[in-house]
Order: C-alpha cells, then structure tokens, then sequence
C-alpha cells in the first residue's frame, strides 16, 4: 500500500520514542498528551512515514539496483 521509507536504524528509534511517550499515561505526569506516541510508534512499525512521502526523504538504505 505504502513504500517503506523508514530505515532500520529510524524504526528502532520511532518505535523506542512511540513507546516512552505512551508510557507517560501510565506514569510520570499521567497525562493524556502521551498518546502522541501512536504516530511515531505506528510509522516505526509499519516502516513508512506520510511526511517522508510527501518530502522525498527515505531512511532506508538505497538497493544496488537504485545506484
């Protein structure tokens, strides 16, 4: 549905920050502004970012037959 444009480095980074930030509803200031989360949590499982798409960036390392 969606080319990946999320590399493997970016994905363990998004899905690290998505989880921190889902964790603040449960501790820490308990407050609801954690389920901001989902996104980077969602594009770091999924592998593709809409604003990456809609920038022309790509994390993903580029295939001999792209060079």
């Amino acid at each position: 549905m969606f080319k990946n444009n999320v590399g493997g480095a970016d994905k363990i980074i998004r899905i690290v920050v998505g989880l921190v930030l889902l964790s603040l509803i449960f501790i820490g200031p308990k407050t609801l502004w954690g389920l901001i989360g989902i996104i980077p949590l969602a594009t770091g499982l999924m592998g593709t970012c809409p604003l990456y798409s809609i920038f022309g960036i790509s994390s993903c390392p580029a295939s001999k037959d792209q060079a």
